[in-house]
């Protein structure tokens, strides 16, 4: 018994790593944009970095609202690919298509119109609030091809077909680095260049999945032409995610906020541990979302038993993989801050605040794992309450250190340390505490 227990957990750790390697290949594109985009930015002056920190906040907070798109379609598809409603799944996959197209439109529409403000409300001013408005409005019209990227991903996610996402998202991680290079360093287009070069990347992602996905749909009976019912269904479906990123995206926001008020140095340090933290936090995501579409399986064949043993494995490779991530983002910052600023006051700032994400990495692949699984098994309203709580909690947290603890510290050393230490208590630990008392209940699996 023991030794087939001991099969049992090998074969389930090997499926998690061939569905989570070329998975964080894919969630890595959006970020590894971001981050090439600050690495040369952050060459151009600190105005343009601190710019970009404003711009690339407004769209990724806007963009990553419709994560539900990916996530609901997975979860969607996985289910239905373990009850073998194969035509079902693949129509639940085109009306995620068609819905992501229709919000990406109207959202860039939005985006580009708004761009000045939404930067002024997270505190731009002068050149900051330019640069920023700017790459807003060039970044956004590849908005509506990354939303197909997202909803295509799910397709593919459900079917356990990740492949395909690992090379779209290489592709355009390389065509996004030759266009940037060629626009701001070659041309001299500065930060606009940036923005225009991440949209033609996102385009190429969206076009290079939907193709497939269209022949799968097509090959298993699916139709291709939009279904008012459907797609009404994929968004309601879709909306307590929506809520659940939104709050979670405020509570992200808020960070920002107190950045901006600590001054244009940490704002500008934030954004570069900002971006290096969402590549890392992928690679965590990456095990999560190998969870949830292995545990959405088992719960549309009612292997509830199997769903809970997924769930335990899911949930220490996290932890485990949340500990190599901290240590490596923690060494990162020590030799790293040089690429992304030559100002060595921002590279110190680099340094602390790497240091301080890494020490609650451990707690945050804990948590995301579990997140991934209840996503999987269609939690979505839990999930919608409790995030929605947590964020509320570093808010105030947020708003309680700018006031009363930041005009008492030394220097801004110890500023971008507590504004990093702060979201890993408040934000990412209240939401382990939640997903770790839910998942040692049944609910959760029989939301279906």
């Amino acid at each position: 018994m023991n030794e087939q227990a001991s099969l049992e957990h090998t074969s389930i750790h090997k499926k998690l790593l061939l569905l989570a390697i070329p998975t964080f290949g894919q969630l890595a594109a959006e970020p590894v944009f971001v981050l090439i985009d600050t690495a040369i930015v952050g060459h151009v002056s600190d105005s343009a970095l601190a710019g970009l920190s404003l711009g690339s906040t407004v769209v990724l907070t806007a963009v990553g609202l419709c994560i539900f798109l990916a996530y609901s379609t997975t979860s969607q598809v996985a289910r239905l690919f373990g009850a073998e409603k194969r035509r079902e799944g693949l129509q639940a996959g085109m009306n995620g298509l068609w819905l992501s197209l229709c919000i990406g439109l109207v959202l860039a529409a939005a985006l580009f119109m708004g761009a000045e403000t939404l930067c002024a409300l997270l505190g731009g001013t002068g050149e900051t609030l330019s640069q920023g408005a700017v790459y807003v409005q060039t970044v956004v019209l590849g908005v509506p091809g990354m939303l197909l990227v997202y909803a295509a991903n799910g397709v593919f996610r459900g079917l356990q077909k990740v492949g395909i996402t690992l090379v779209a998202a290489v592709g355009g991680a390389l065509l996004n680095t030759v266009l940037d290079v060629l626009f701001v360093i070659v041309w001299g287009w500065g930060i606009a260049g940036s923005g225009i070069a991440t949209a033609i990347a996102q385009w190429f992602m969206g076009i290079f999945l939907c193709v497939p996905a269209i022949r799968y749909a097509l090959q298993g009976g699916a139709s291709l032409k939009p279904q008012l019912a459907g797609i009404a269904h994929a968004g309601g479906d879709g909306f307590p995610l929506f809520v659940r990123t939104l709050a979670l995206r405020a509570g992200m926001v808020a960070s920002v906020m107190a950045a901006a008020s600590m001054g244009p140095a940490v704002l500008a340090s934030y954004q570069v541990i900002n971006a290096t933290w969402n590549f890392a936090a992928n690679a965590l995501d990456s095990v999560a979302i190998a969870g949830q579409t292995l545990v959405g399986a088992e719960i549309g064949a009612r292997a509830y038993e199997r769903a809970r043993t997924l769930t335990q494995d899911t949930a220490r490779a996290g932890l485990v993989l949340g500990v190599v991530v901290g240590v490596l983002f923690a060494v990162l910052g020590t030799v790293a801050a040089p690429l992304f600023s030559p100002s060595p006051s921002i590279q110190a700032l680099v340094t602390a605040g790497m240091i301080a994400a890494g020490v609650v990495m451990p707690l945050a692949g804990w948590m995301w794992a579990l997140d991934g699984i209840l996503i999987g098994a269609g939690d979505f309203r839990y999930l919608a309450a409790t995030v929605t709580a947590a964020a509320a909690v570093h808010v105030g947290a947020l708003l309680v250190l700018v006031l009363f603890i930041s005009p008492q510290l030394p220097n801004d050393l110890v500023r971008i340390a507590a504004l990093w230490i702060t979201m890993g208590i408040f934000l990412m630990g209240g939401r382990a505490v939640a997903n770790g008392i839910r998942a040692r209940g049944n609910a959760w699996m029989q939301m279906q």
